[in-house]
């Protein structure tokens, strides 16, 4: 049996619900992963707004009877998609790094989410970084529960 959460309310899609939901929040998976292939755009009033182009990195499985693969991430930015999505939410949470993920050398950046969950970038230290299909990469957490002045997106 999972922690209960008031947030797993409105997180759909969990990979398995009694690692991911704890008393601190709920943690998010890795589905795919991007490299940026060509420049998007932003400008002042949204005309010429254009999304990157962006190309997935390819899973490699370490076994042949291995159900997940593994993403070989060399040093370097890429883009983050979780599996969970959010479903009626009230009011805005937090999403932040989980320290497991920090401590080998990967980052993605801490953010107030209002309304869905935003591909996101990923920073890999210079060694590079290995991750698994499905690895728990993030956390969210009530917005009270840590402190302000992050990123908001909308």
């Amino acid at each position: 049996m999972s922690a209960e959460h008031p947030l797993a309310e409105v997180v759909d899609n969990l990979v398995y619900e009694p690692a991911q939901v704890h008393e601190h929040g709920i943690d998010l998976t890795v589905s795919a992963i991007y490299e940026v292939a060509a420049p998007g755009r932003l400008d002042f009033g949204g005309d010429e707004l254009e999304d990157a182009d962006l190309e997935p990195v390819p899973t490699e499985l370490r076994d042949p009877d291995d159900e997940y693969g593994w993403w070989n991430l060399e040093g370097g930015q890429y883009v983050l998609q979780h599996n969970e999505f959010l479903t009626d939410l009230e009011e805005p949470v937090q999403l932040q790094p989980r320290n497991e993920l920090l401590a080998r050398g990967g980052s993605h950046p801490s953010m107030l989410v209002a309304s869905h969950l935003p591909l996101i970038p990923l920073t890999v230290a210079d060694g590079g970084l290995r991750i698994k299909e499905n690895a728990r990469v993030s956390t969210l957490v009530p917005s009270g529960a840590v402190g302000g002045g992050s990123p908001r997106s909308e």
